[in-house]
């Protein structure tokens, strides 16, 4: 009776634990299906940018710049393949750079409009709350301050990512049905490669948008700055370094290597802006005849087959540049922390 009272009390013991067991896991349960505050704020900031007309005039914008580069295209891919028969492997990839010359193709509308899309999304990130008051309010809940900068960033980058890849596939869509063959494996991956390559790109203006709206505290004047910073990189650099070239270039008595070498300053110099980093990466991406990024001797280049280059070898070759795009953006980023995480937040400040 004894030994039969203690088994008894044993899995009474047993059968508590595991009930508490079981209450502590449903607890832990329902602790984990309460978002974390970053993850709100990142729902929150989507959510802004999505139902905001600024958002849907830049995606307008942005579409229609892309589907007239697609009708351009589609107008003159005959005539492209007839003048270049080494590439017929790669037909489909000519809807994103080919035009008949009255519009941009599509990868010169991407590289000149992009940088007003990350602009637009960044430029009152921070000044905004803080002219409005909701910037105090928003720090005295339980968020840390870096959740707020860092969820601004990722939010915007989702967004901007998201609607690249549609676009992308837009474009490719109507890519098939209008010429009726679809993409190798090949072109497929080279154009997610360059949907990302344009996600960087967008992404460093809009780290450089961020860090003009917590350094200013208007947005008129946050968005001035950034629109200067790219007109400078889009149209003032170039003619910046044709005034350089001319004072540096050599002369006629000048050996080889002394010209090799003005062409790689010169080079060097081009690819401080992010405009010519997006432009080579991206051409090279989607056009695999590009063999070199830099200048080469007849030395070099005598015996060279005239082949396309493979997916791998094109990413080899434009690694330096999405590093430097990387590297910006970093640099960008972690400017407007250190700004942000120094300043002094009040009510209406």
């Amino acid at each position: 009776m004894a030994n039969s009272a203690m088994q008894s009390i044993r899995d009474n013991g047993r059968a508590a634990a595991a009930r508490i067991r079981a209450l502590f896991r449903a607890g832990d349960g329902v602790q984990n299906s309460i978002p974390s505050a970053f993850v709100v704020l990142i729902r929150k900031e989507i959510a802004d940018h999505v139902r905001s007309w600024r958002f849907m005039v830049l995606l307008g914008i942005i579409m229609l710049t892309c589907l007239a580069s697609l009708y351009t295209a589609l107008n003159s891919i005959q005539e492209a393949i007839r003048a270049d028969q080494s590439e017929n492997g790669f037909i489909f990839l000519k809807l994103f750079t080919v035009s008949d010359g009255t519009l941009p193709s599509f990868i010169g509308f991407v590289g000149f409009l992009g940088p007003l899309l990350g602009i637009g999304l960044g430029f009152d990130a921070i000044n905004s709350e803080r002219n409005k008051g909701t910037l105090s309010r928003i720090m005295a809940q339980p968020v840390h301050r870096d959740d707020l900068l860092n969820a601004k960033f990722v939010a915007s980058l989702t967004v901007i990512g998201l609607m690249f890849l549609s676009l992308g596939f837009l474009v490719m869509g109507m890519g098939i049905l209008m010429i009726g063959i679809p993409p190798t494996l090949e072109e497929f991956l080279r154009v997610l490669c360059f949907l990302g390559v344009t996600v960087f790109y967008v992404g460093f203006w809009l780290n450089l948008s961020i860090v003009c709206s917590v350094r200013f505290r208007q947005p008129a004047t946050s968005a001035l700055s950034c629109i200067a910073v790219w007109l400078f990189f889009s149209f003032f650099y170039d003619m910046l370094l044709s005034l350089i070239g001319r004072s540096l270039a050599p002369d006629a008595a000048a050996t080889t290597d002394q010209v090799l070498s003005y062409q790689e300053s010169m080079l060097w110099l081009s690819r401080f802006s992010p405009y010519t980093l997006f432009n080579e990466a991206t051409t090279t991406l989607l056009m695999p005849s590009v063999r070199t990024l830099g200048p080469i001797t007849m030395e070099q280049a005598y015996g060279a087959i005239a082949s396309p280059l493979p997916l791998g070898q094109s990413l080899l070759l434009v690694w330096p540049h999405l590093t430097g795009l990387a590297a910006a953006t970093l640099l960008c980023f972690a400017a407007s922390y250190v700004m942000f995480m120094r300043q002094e937040i009040r009510g209406r400040a």
